[in-house]
């Protein structure tokens, strides 16, 4: 019993300490360094997936949750397009934020947005945001909206940043019952310029395991009016799916 306490006791104290900035900022460091070794974006999702994986830093992994040919082809378009402004709906782990850094250009500005539920998967605490600004490049502005992406104060305060520039790349990847990721799509697509790109994560055939995700009614109803693009790793799967739009 007294080994359990003790194990208990040394397991808060790390957390505790896991929580501060000046560790936030080395582990940012860490995973720069890493990324800065990389010669491919296979290699550069290599890196997001496997780094920060073990106790006591598991609390920062970044695996996104992404099938690697979807995630990979999306990151393609996204470097050709070479963007100037990137919105993400949906900042969870980090993993595709960190991604979109590494693949935009200096002086790229890029808004993440999120309101998660409390306790989900998708949560992620305040003290973690030292960690995710340590993934701008040289240049880069970095900035998150803790806060509902269906709040018009929140569509305001991006326009505000934006300062009247629109986004080139567009990441809607937030809630996904249906009215939500409608309501994301006709709020926020039209700050997007045409000739730009939005993505549509997780359009594919859904199991009965995850109910709530609708995002491909809503994809279904909108992509033919569109030039679009289907990202599917197999034909055979029944989760995710990516799904680009080009305006």
């Amino acid at each position: 019993m007294f080994r359990r306490i003790a194990r208990k006791t040394v397991d808060l104290f790390i957390e505790k300490v896991i929580e501060t900035r000046v560790v936030a900022r080395l582990l940012g460091l860490i995973l720069n360094l890493k990324a800065d070794k990389t010669r491919s974006d296979s290699e550069l999702l290599d890196v997001a997936m496997k780094t920060f994986r073990k106790f006591p830093f598991n609390r920062y992994k970044i695996a996104p949750q992404q099938l690697k040919g979807e995630i990979l082809g999306l990151l393609s378009i996204v470097r050709k397009l070479a963007p100037k402004t990137i919105l993400e709906i949906g900042t969870s782990r980090g993993g595709t934020l960190f991604l979109f850094s590494r693949v935009a250009g200096p002086g790229t500005l890029i808004i993440s947005i999120d309101w998660p539920p409390k306790g989900t998967a998708m949560d992620f605490p305040a003290w973690k945001l030292p960690f995710y600004r340590t993934f701008a490049r040289p240049s880069q502005r970095l900035i998150f909206l803790r806060t509902d992406s269906h709040d018009v104060s929140t569509l305001e305060e991006a326009k505000r940043i934006l300062n009247g520039h629109p986004i080139d790349f567009a990441f809607i990847d937030g809630d996904h019952t249906y009215e939500a990721v409608k309501q994301d799509f006709e709020m926020y697509s039209p700050l997007v310029r045409p000739g730009g790109v939005i993505a549509l994560h997780d359009i594919y055939v859904h199991n009965r395991l995850m109910p709530t995700t609708k995002v491909k009614k809503f994809w279904d109803e909108i992509k033919d009016g569109y030039n679009f693009l289907e990202l599917i790793e197999n034909k055979k799967q029944h989760w995710y799916g990516m799904g680009i739009i080009y305006k």
